[in-house]
């Protein structure tokens, strides 16, 4: 499973040659279609419907997570605290990619912090 943060949205969004080549090699790789937790659109979004274009497009081929469970909330807060590191959104996403999945982020730091404390949880930086 492939989940990504909001560097990854916004990288992958981008209407870039790179972007479409790593989303076709991601589909190679059966990675595809990614997992985008809805607390990762307030950090990715402006709001603005002509300056979100580009990721309401890409959003289309990705499963929009729209509910965290209880269990993954507190396991959010967990990773949290035994990494003293990374925002509550980072440490959603790394949940949400439990046991055994992989983040795509446009900034490891926080999320390889977090995921040190995780189940099997990869971080690759786009």
């Amino acid at each position: 499973m492939l989940v990504l943060d909001s560097g990854g949205l916004s990288r992958l969004s981008a209407r870039t040659k790179t972007a479409a080549a790593l989303i076709r090699a991601l589909s190679d790789e059966e990675l595809w279609p990614p997992i985008v937790p809805t607390v990762v659109l307030v950090e990715s979004l402006r709001g603005d419907p002509r300056r979100d274009a580009n990721a309401h497009r890409f959003l289309k081929m990705c499963i929009v997570e729209t509910v965290v469970s209880e269990r993954v909330a507190r396991r959010a807060a967990e990773l949290r605290r035994k990494a003293r590191a990374g925002s509550a959104v980072d440490a959603l996403v790394v949940a949400v990619a439990e046991p055994g999945g992989t983040v795509l982020t446009g900034d490891a730091a926080d999320i390889e912090a977090l995921a040190a404390h995780a189940d099997n949880v990869a971080v690759e930086l786009i």
